[in-house]
């Protein structure tokens, strides 16, 4: 497609720091922490620049830090690069973190916060307002060292490949052989990369037991029982409770479980097979070739802006600035890390995209679900303070899923030929229905792993094992194959990296569904409400934040069923 041209966006100018800052030391900054904690605050206005002025400090900080990050995960075998990200969180962070506190005590303790009457400030207080609660210096190294262990995790799977007719190819790769219409082949492929997990197996579980000891002792610093109780008050989950979440568990299992059996029994009828296998479940049901939307990163990008400037223009110029700024890295390859993210950048605005392309379907739901993210970053950028750009994952996610539905209704730019088309919708519907089982299993093992932290390694296995078959349909045979299902938590990212960031991708995914389900109703409407919502950043609640999506914040099991009955009546359409 033909390149437009887009106005490219500069930093804004910093008034409180030196635009040429270069951030290489803890002394480097440690001053303009130091003023913020000393400066007298004599008025309403007065708190109001001294907000703004930690906000950009910590726009510049947060930035810095993402940088070394995305320069890391793009390249895992560079030493130096792994090294300076590394340096940033043992060297750096630990300073930050009594400072942040003792700002945060000085903000509430301000004899003017409460003048400072901002409906949007409600929400930002009650966050600070956890954060004192649970914060303690002690936790400080502990925090440190489960940074940079948990990062081992990117850099042990990074390095996974297996051999295909001679060639050494990455694991995303490989899985995409499961697509090949040759049962045989997609078999032999299915053991070579479990053969090659396997190798690891061990190393990962350690790793993940060193990682479930020092979150728990941060947890028990802090007064609590157990870390999942102390993560939900860290990630200020104050709109739903524990509970609710075993309430979206029993509504999953409840209500997608039968409707994903339904979909397993048709898939082994029409590959007239007399057992489904797990590497069957890829494949063409009508045995044609694996779909393929694009040949290159390239033309990802290219197609990905073009199916966004139709949604909306100003979509499609969004990523069109990340194109021409570079925010991109999209082919998948040796010593990449794995997965996807759009990390957000919060001084400039315009977000990076990270993914593992290899021309395949996934790629093309991956982009969207990013480029929802993206779009998130630039509608929220001119909000007043950083913090306000920092949504929680129930409302990041659904930026994201909610693009994945939406965009289907323009992936004729993937696909001239309808009958793709209508192929990649049915997989994409499919899917969603798939990953709520997923996330569901998931965000039990993990509240089930916190609470028992004196675990051994085979009673965590076979926790998952139960877990696992609680959201699975019995129409796919693993005999003879258990301990590969049993081993299957070891693949997600997030237990390692980001713990119990998960179940909001299933919260956002019903919020998504609703979405849609406008979005067909009446398209302009759906998106004016999907970006009205979104624009709030963090400013309202999560609850508060849906309903200007025009949808609900809302798992029971009825609801479930609702737009479980919806998504089924789509692919029944197909």
């Amino acid at each position: 497609m033909e390149t437009k041209q887009v106005a490219i966006p500069q930093k804004p100018l910093r008034h409180f720091l030196p635009q040429d800052l270069i951030i290489d030391q803890w002394s480097t900054i440690e001053s303009y922490y130091k003023d913020l904690n000393n400066r007298l605050i004599g008025s309403v206005q007065e708190l109001e620049k001294w907000l703004q002025d930690r906000s950009e400090l910590e726009a510049v900080i947060s930035e810095d830090l993402a940088w070394r990050y995305i320069k890391m995960t793009c390249d895992t075998a560079s030493e130096a690069l792994t090294e300076s990200y590394n340096y940033f969180v043992s060297e750096i962070e630990p300073h930050i973190a009594p400072y942040s506190n003792d700002l945060n005590k000085k903000l509430i303790d301000c004899s003017y916060t409460d003048q400072l009457n901002k409906a949007e400030f409600l929400v930002y207080f009650r966050g600070v307002k956890k954060a004192l609660e649970i914060y303690r210096d002690e936790n400080i190294p502990l925090n440190t060292k489960i940074a940079t262990d948990s990062q081992k995790y990117g850099a042990v799977v990074a390095a996974m490949t297996v051999n295909w007719k001679g060639e050494e190819i990455t694991l995303q790769k490989a899985a995409n052989l499961l697509k090949d219409t040759d049962r045989k082949i997609r078999e032999e492929i299915f053991f070579k990369i479990q053969d090659r997990k396997s190798v690891d197996t061990n190393q990962l579980n350690d790793l993940f037991s060193e990682l479930l000891q020092l979150r728990h002792q941060v947890a028990v610093n802090a007064g609590f029982k157990n870390y999942r109780d102390y993560k939900f008050a860290e990630l200020g989950r104050f709109d739903y409770t524990v509970n609710d979440c075993f309430d979206f568990h029993n509504s999953i299992s409840k209500e997608i479980l039968p409707i994903s059996a339904g979909i397993n029994t048709k898939r082994k009828e029409k590959l007239k097979l007399d057992v489904l296998r797990p590497w069957d479940m890829d494949v063409d049901v009508d045995g044609k070739p694996a779909l393929s939307p694009v040949k290159t990163g390239a033309e990802l990008i290219d197609k990905s802006v073009e199916c966004f400037y139709k949604i909306r223009p100003a979509f499609g110029e969004y990523l069109e600035i990340m194109k021409a700024m570079g925010h991109l890295d999209l082919e998948s390859r040796k010593g990449k890390a794995p997965g996807g993210y759009n990390y957000p950048l919060y001084e400039i605005g315009v977000p990076f995209i990270f993914m593992n392309s290899v021309g395949a379907q996934r790629d093309v739901i991956t982009m969207v679900h990013e480029g929802g993210h993206a779009i998130h970053s630039f509608v929220t950028r001119d909000l007043e303070i950083t913090d306000f750009k920092s949504t929680p994952s129930e409302v990041a996610e659904l930026a994201s899923m909610s693009m994945e539905l939406i965009s289907m209704e323009h992936w004729n730019v993937f696909y001239d030929n309808a009958d793709e088309l209508k192929r990649a919708k049915q997989e994409q519907l499919e899917q969603t229905l798939k990953s709520l089982l997923w996330i569901g299993a998931v965000d039990k093992f993990q509240h089930w792993v916190y609470e028992n932290p004196a675990h051994t390694v085979e009673e965590r296995m076979e926790s998952w094992m139960r877990i696992i078959n609680e959201f699975s349909s019995n129409v796919v045979d693993w005999g003879g194959i258990e301990e590969i299902k049993k081993r299957g938590w070891l693949s997600q990212l997030h237990i390692f990296e980001v713990p119990f960031y998960y179940i909001e991708y299933g919260m956002a995914q019903l919020g998504a569904i609703a979405v849609w389900r406008n979005y067909k109703s009446n398209p302009e409407k759906a998106l004016d409400q999907y970006e009205a919502a979104l624009r709030l950043g963090y400013t309202k609640t999560i609850p508060e934040i849906y309903k200007a999506a025009g949808i609900e914040f809302n798992f029971s099991q009825a609801y479930v069923k609702e737009l479980a009955q919806f998504v089924k009546n789509e692919l029944d359409k197909l």
